[in-house]
């Protein structure tokens, strides 16, 4: 019996997805629940589920097409789904990459039938940069090459003298650049570089959520009237409360102390006193918001993402911390949900982690200010007369200038300086 795989229902406010990757071809097993394709929204990557155990029957969509609610990806024929489970892991033999059962399931190169098995995307990737199956070594069972195999392949190749090409790269699907955005760019700085002597250009069509991330960036410096002030802080006495308790914090807790539960929690405290930096505009009217959600700005291969810490004022320290350990891994992973990327009244951006001195950060909106934290610096600076080195970190707030005025920017700000450095304030709340 044949069973249909559709493109489920989207989430609210998304109209069309993107195929992404197929983690199989036709004539593999698959089991119920296994993961077989990934659809990109402009905001989250889904995963579609095979619909019953049984044989990939037929592909009705390629890669990079898009798709709406109800559409049929994927015919599978019921019967003894494989046994190698559930796992999506490319270089397992999970779902990403099914075992094979038989002659039907196996995708050989065209060189040969002794050839080893291939991906789908592995062999597209191959195929992208004159490998054959002899230049790739399988990790997956029985030798079976993987797309993360290709990917190592390539970027091995690139570390070698290379012939020149005589023409420019075919330009490469989007749905690859999706899945694996940071080992895809190696390959393709790899391509471009194979070329030497030459001028080479590579056209690569941008994602949906990159797309959609452009899109929201230039409706925030468009619509709203952004501003940005700075301050800065001396971090020593937070320093000297995470050296302190560091190690007992994480065996009590299973999480690092880091930076980032203390500023949510002064960031916090300082929307209290300023209510109008966690307001928003509708319309006419100034909607002041009673509890606090606070987006965090956390880097994935795909691109920015802000999840968002609901109700940050009740969360402990430990709390915040793992939430926000959380969120960016399955960041990383693509396992973001709309539900966490949905609201937030106001978001706090760390560039410092990749060194960033300082920056202008820009609205989220609807929310009517940004938080940007930078990179800790030891500086010569005046402490009680005298000149002493301090671990300093320049703050930023960007706020829209419609609601916010810069009386209430400005000791927002400060105060949250003060908080961070006198922590005993956090606790008492003056």
């Amino acid at each position: 019996m044949s069973m249909e795989i559709k493109v489920p229902e989207l989430p609210e406010s998304v109209s069309e997805a993107t195929v992404g990757e197929w983690h199989v071809a036709a004539g593999d097993s698959v089991d119920r629940d296994q993961n077989v394709v990934d659809l990109e929204t402009d905001k989250v990557m889904l995963e579609v589920p095979a619909t019953a155990a049984g044989t990939i029957k037929e592909i009705r969509v390629e890669a990079g097409q898009t798709v709406h609610a109800g559409d049929v990806l994927a015919i599978v024929e019921e019967g003894e789904g494989s046994s190698a489970g559930g796992s999506d892991d490319g270089a397992s033999a999970g779902a990403a990459e099914p075992a094979s059962s038989g002659d039907a399931d196996e995708v050989a190169d065209d060189d040969g039938d002794d050839q080893p098995i291939q991906s789908p995307a592995a062999r597209k990737l191959m195929d992208e940069h004159g490998l054959g199956a002899g230049d790739v070594k399988g990790s997956g069972k029985d030798g079976r090459i993987t797309k993360a195999d290709v990917l190592s392949a390539v970027d091995g190749k690139s570390e070698a003298p290379a012939p020149a090409r005589s023409k420019p790269q075919a330009e490469k699907p989007a749905a690859d650049t999706d899945k694996a955005p940071a080992s895809a760019d190696k390959a393709d700085q790899a391509a471009l570089k194979a070329g030497a002597g030459e001028r080479l250009e590579q056209r690569v069509p941008m994602t949906r959520i990159r797309a959609r991330i452009a899109e929201r960036l230039l409706e925030a410096t468009q619509s709203t009237a952004m501003l940005t002030t700075f301050n800065e802080v001396d971090m020593q006495a937070v320093t000297d409360v995470r050296d302190r308790y560091k190690e007992k914090f994480e065996k009590d807790h299973d999480v690092r102390l880091g930076f980032m539960s203390f500023f949510v929690k002064a960031a916090v405290e300082a929307l209290k006193r300023f209510p109008v930096v966690n307001a928003s505009i509708d319309a006419d009217d100034i909607v002041y918001h009673g509890y606090y959600d606070v987006g965090i700005a956390v880097s994935s291969p795909r691109g920015l993402l802000v999840p968002i810490l609901r109700d940050a004022d009740q969360l402990s320290y430990a709390e915040i911390e793992s939430n926000i350990r959380s969120l960016g891994k399955r960041a990383q992973e693509s396992k973001i949900t709309m539900d966490e990327l949905s609201g937030g009244t106001f978001t706090i951006t760390n560039g410092g982690v990749f060194g960033s001195m300082l920056s202008t950060p820009i609205l989220n909106p609807p929310q009517s200010a940004i938080l940007g934290m930078h990179a800790v610096n030891d500086r010569p600076m005046v402490v009680d007369g005298e000149i002493r080195v301090r671990p300093m970190m320049y703050l930023a707030l960007s706020y829209d200038h419609r609601i916010i005025d810069g009386r209430d920017a400005v000791l927002f700000l400060r105060t949250i300086k003060e908080l961070i450095e006198d922590p005993a304030r956090l606790l008492l709340q003056i």
